[in-house]
């Protein structure tokens, strides 16, 4: 890594912003930059700011924005600051715009739809990159003004310098931009229209931002943002793109990855628990530099550091994140982990006093929380099962009968733990397959399910014994 990240020199507090716009649920390429952002503020005793950015009054739609503040809370990303919306602060960013015009960084361009594609035409026909080609450029304030006052259509344009612009990037190291290739492009549609690249610079500067950490595919758009910064005077922040995040075919990330939306929605949905997908999120372009792959939310505050953070695109693993679920899913408190797998049952599953005595057998054997239903439905209702499948292997359905009746016996006349000693040196004396088989189908009514014992400790000695005998009248059928 040629650069390394600076606390300003003159040691201004660290600040630092997730900006996502509400025109869709929270993509998991906005949920690993709010990670990394929120990391490096917690590790320079800084402030991690919440915007939403939602200038585009056509997409942007109030649900998409609660989905987003939703989602943050779910990942355990508290703000310091937010949300700050973009859309309430029409009358700042209409002192800057027109703080622009007035000093002669800005024009009003009349140029119609037409006017804009037969000038694209002609520079492509001659061999030029299309841009735009200053045609308004020299309509003097007076004259834009009076344009606008008879009702013609126009929008703010930037005047760009043409010059070299180099940017330290932290994740990137330098990158060089020519100004001469951008054109002079929109920064707003209106007064009450500012458009992102100009919005974006007045509220980095009004809230203080130290520095810009967002994807890479911001990169080609902070040429823009440093020229507005120059033109209006203000300090320029401190940038690192983060890679992208690629689907396993190498391409970018849609918004679709295997049988998942690639939105923090989808994966809560889905059964992913928020400490499965943080850790996941932050291994997607970031090295610890050693063995160890989990790392809880204060670890990762203490280990995190942009020298480890890598330039190319980082591979979306699901089978990864699948393998991050269940370690956290085992790990998990008991009572905790209780309370998200009730999102997933039938409220008689989640009221049954059984309920976090499976939970604490069966999460060995989960992925997902939504597994549970399935895998523990046993506990809380015997499925039906044909008689046949009591039989252990080459065995027959009456030697299954005769060891559950001797086995039945013991279940009755054991109580406390001696339960399962007794059952257990009969089985060894007569064939642990041929006992413990049949016993284990008619507890669970399943080929693969936890041990009998498991079973029985959870659903009780007198529903065991309950089952016991349905099995027993199956096989005498």
């Amino acid at each position: 890594m040629c650069c390394s990240i600076e606390v300003m020199a003159d040691k201004k507090k660290v600040r630092v912003r997730i900006a996502p716009s509400p025109t869709g649920l929270l993509h998991v390429g906005t949920a690993r930059t709010a990670l990394f952002n929120y990391l490096f503020a917690k590790k320079n005793n800084g402030d991690f700011i919440l915007r939403i950015e939602d200038t585009d009054k056509e997409r942007s739609e109030k649900k998409y924005e609660e989905d987003i503040v939703e989602s943050l809370k779910w990942l355990g990303l508290a703000w310091d600051e937010g949300p700050v919306r973009q859309s309430e602060r029409t009358e700042v960013y209409k002192k800057y715009l027109e703080k622009l015009l007035e000093g002669g960084h800005a024009y009003w361009c009349f140029c119609t739809k037409d006017d804009l594609e037969a000038q694209r035409e002609s520079q492509m026909t001659n061999g030029h990159a299309p841009k735009y080609s200053g045609h308004c450029r020299e309509v003097s304030l007076d004259e834009a003004e009076k344009r606008l006052g008879s009702g013609k259509d126009a929008v703010l344009r930037f005047k760009v310098q043409e010059k070299e612009i180099l940017v330290k990037d932290v994740v990137r190291g330098k990158v060089q931009f020519d100004t001469s290739l951008l054109g002079d492009f929109v920064i707003a549609k209106s007064f009450d229209e500012p458009l992102y690249n100009f919005a974006a610079v007045i509220d980095d500067h009004e809230m203080n931002i130290t520095h810009v950490i967002r994807g890479e595919d911001h990169l080609a758009n902070t040429p823009k943002q440093i020229l507005i910064q120059e033109a209006l005077g203000f300090d320029r922040s401190e940038y690192a793109h983060l890679p992208l995040i690629l689907a396993p075919d190498k391409s970018k990330l849609s918004k679709r990855v295997g049988d998942l939306d690639a939105t923090i929605q989808s994966l809560k949905k889905h059964g992913y628990m928020p400490e499965a997908v943080l850790n996941f999120l932050l291994l997607l372009g970031w090295n610890p530099g050693d063995e160890k792959e989990a790392f809880s939310l204060e670890e990762s505050v203490k280990k995190f550091d942009f020298k480890k953070v890598q330039k190319g695109g980082a591979i979306f693993n699901e089978e990864k994140l699948n393998w991050f679920n269940s370690h956290y899913i085992r790990e998990a408190d008991i009572g905790r982990l209780a309370n998200m797998a009730k999102e997933f049952v039938p409220k008689e599953f989640a009221d049954s006093s059984m309920f976090e005595k499976a939970l604490e057998i069966e999460r060995e054997r989960m992925k997902w929380l939504t597994d549970f239903e399935e895998l523990a439905g046993l506990f809380f209702k015997l499925p039906d099962y044909p008689a046949s499948k009591l039989k252990w292997k080459t065995s027959d359905v009456k030697t299954a009968g005769k060891h559950l009746e001797k086995v039945l016996g013991i279940m009755e006349e054991s109580l406390g733990n001696g339960l399962e000693g007794r059952v257990m040196e009969y089985a060894d004396a007569e064939g642990r397959g041929d006992v413990l088989w049949p016993l284990r189908v008619a507890l669970s009514g399943q080929e693969k399910s936890p041990g009998p014992f498991e079973i029985i400790e959870v659903i009780g000695r007198e529903e065991a014994i309950g089952r016991v005998k349905e099995a027993i009248k199956k096989i005498s059928k």
